[in-house]
């Protein structure tokens, strides 16, 4: 049976549980009724197209997983999912270049809600250029590209603790969204070798990425943004992470590859 084919109450739970809720905590959190929520969970009362959303809301259920819940409780899906080269999306589009634009000379990206490549900064190079041809293939999955023994992986010198950094990161999406896509990421990401124990660090700020540059060491601290009212599920989904260089070596470096670049 697939996701939309159950009962729209029996997804709720699932919701409610997947945050950790009481049925008396989501009441209290939703001013409604124990009762009602218990009704609406068990079938025993549909909810209106509003409590739908309300209670989604309340949630903190992605858009694409709203639709989904309308559609078990028999309404029409409410977001749409719209190409980012449609027409409609200029201001989207413009909003993340300007901000990939503007980054450089340090390299900044744009993926989606599977970590798969979205737009990049010329910058973004320093990270590929020993990357095999094969993982630049698209659609292009950052996570895969990072940590694949043939992508970046080689090259960062501290890859226990990258590692370590990236796999909690995609374990606190999975518990956030509960995609069967980023379940599956995870574990195609956990089967990869590496000789380096994890490391969690304790005496850092951020963690940081270091990675090798010819003869030298590299180091980036990172920063993800993502639009804060999204009503397009496409807007919902993308992320971009910019890197900043965590000393004065990095800046320069960049500074000198960007002068390379504009020759």
């Amino acid at each position: 049976m697939t996701l939309t084919q159950r009962p729209v109450g029996e997804l709720l739970r699932q919701w409610r549980e997947q945050r950790r809720l009481s049925q008396l905590d989501l009441s209290i959190q939703a001013d409604i009724s124990t009762r009602h929520l218990s009704f609406v969970e068990t079938g025993r009362s549909s909810p209106s197209r509003e409590m739908v959303l309300h209670l989604a809301d309340e949630l903190d259920v992605p858009l694409r997983d709203r639709n989904r819940l309308l559609l078990a409780a028999g309404y029409a899906p409410v977001y749409g999912e719209t190409s980012l080269d449609a027409p409609e999306m200029m201001a989207v589009r413009t909003a993340v270049r300007r901000i990939m634009a503007g980054h450089e000379p340090y390299p900044a990206c744009v993926v989606d809600r599977r970590w798969n490549l979205v737009d990049s900064n010329a910058a973004t190079t320093l990270f590929t250029a020993e990357v095999a041809p094969e993982l630049l293939k698209p659609p292009i999955n950052t996570m895969r590209l990072s940590l694949h023994p043939k992508g970046m992986a080689p090259r960062i010198r501290n890859l226990g603790e990258w590692r370590a950094h990236l796999l909690a990161r995609l374990r606190r999406e999975i518990a956030v969204t509960a995609d069967e896509g980023l379940r599956e990421l995870y574990q195609e990401a956990m089967s990869y070798p590496c000789d380096e124990p994890e490391v969690h660090p304790d005496n850092h700020v951020v963690v940081p990425l270091r990675i090798a540059y010819q003869d030298t060491e590299l180091a980036f601290l990172s920063m993800i943004a993502m639009f804060g009212t999204p009503a397009d599920i496409t807007v919902d989904e993308l992320a971009i992470e910019s890197f900043f260089p965590a000393d004065d070596e990095t800046a320069e470096v960049l500074t000198a590859l960007r002068g390379q670049r504009r020759r």
